[in-house]
């Protein structure tokens, strides 16, 4: 059985949990919008995955900032003001009475069609934002052990055709990377640049430790994550330099530790890449000590 970076253990509240649509809360097998709307239909749209520690968010100011950009590139008007979108945050974890070991996904697409079709133009009414908050601590299993990787023939695009700093709903080719991953026997997917070089994994981004530092790709072709930049910041700290680079798989499978980063489970090693294990095969002690300066970034930004 694969496992996952986003793999979470189960929790019986999440049955009964309210959903913010446009507004207003519905419950969870009452939550519905339209099929003509462009996320679904075109897959038109951007998100933010947030997490709540100590009932506040984890770096809010980073996570608006990207929202906030992505809106502006795509030319989605959301609605609100930036202040309106957390207190409809806030209204959704409280309404849930939720504090700690919390993943929230906001989701806001272009609003609904009065066809189907592409055309902006074509949009009726306002936008429509959702939000889905979720009891998930990440499965402590998957961090013990670590994960598999393997190289997907699926590149990721360059940003004349789909720049993938924006975090939009468009996410096909990271599907089918996976697919092909976990066909392989592997748990997800690495995914190179159109030059060859290692760009990023299907859903976290992608980190080795070598030569004294840590390496990762050079941001062009790769999620603009938050966890990516937190650990660029606080590598010093770990006595690492960090690179932002183009580096190969043989770079890769000559690493002395691999991890890869995300919002859900922070870092996560990763034990082997296409067959080849990576260093003693278990879980490393600096991708160790980078999770704990990781944990204390977070208690530093929601004590703040």
């Amino acid at each position: 059985m694969s496992r996952s970076t986003h793999q979470a253990l189960a929790d019986e509240r999440n049955a009964s949990v309210e959903i913010y649509i446009n507004g207003e809360f519905f419950p969870r097998h009452e939550a519905k919008v339209s099929v003509f709307d462009s996320g679904f239909l075109v897959g038109d749209g951007v998100w933010e995955g947030l997490r709540l520690h100590h009932g506040r968010f984890a770096f809010l100011d980073r996570h608006m900032n990207r929202l906030f950009a992505g809106l502006a590139a795509t030319g989605i008007d959301v609605g609100m003001t930036r202040d309106g979108v957390i207190e409809a945050l806030r209204a959704t974890v409280d309404r849930n009475d939720m504090h700690d070991d919390v993943h929230v996904r906001l989701m806001v697409t272009r609003g609904d069609k009065k066809t189907p079709s592409q055309h902006p133009s074509n949009c009726v009414g306002g936008p429509n934002v959702v939000i889905i908050a979720e009891h998930k601590a990440a499965d402590p299993a998957v961090l013990a052990s670590g994960i598999s990787l393997f190289t997907a023939t699926v590149r990721r695009p360059p940003p004349d055709t789909l720049d993938q700093r924006l975090n939009c709903h468009s996410k096909m080719h990271e599907v089918i990377a996976l697919i092909q991953a976990v066909e392989a026997g592997a748990d997800e997917a690495l995914m190179l640049d159109p030059t060859g070089a290692v760009a990023t994994c299907n859903a976290t981004n992608f980190f080795i430790v070598r030569e004294g530092g840590v390496w990762t790709s050079t941001g062009h072709y790769n999620l603009n994550g938050i966890t990516r930049q937190v650990v660029l910041e606080i590598a010093p700290q770990a006595g690492l330099t960090a690179h932002e680079k183009p580096f190969s798989l043989t770079d890769v499978y000559s690493a002395d530790e691999v991890f890869v980063t995300g919002t859900f489970a922070g870092l996560t090693p990763v034990v082997s890449v296409d067959g080849r294990t990576i260093g003693n095969g278990g879980p490393g002690p600096l991708t160790a000590r980078l999770r704990d300066l990781y944990h204390e970034a977070v208690e530093a930004d929601v004590t703040r």
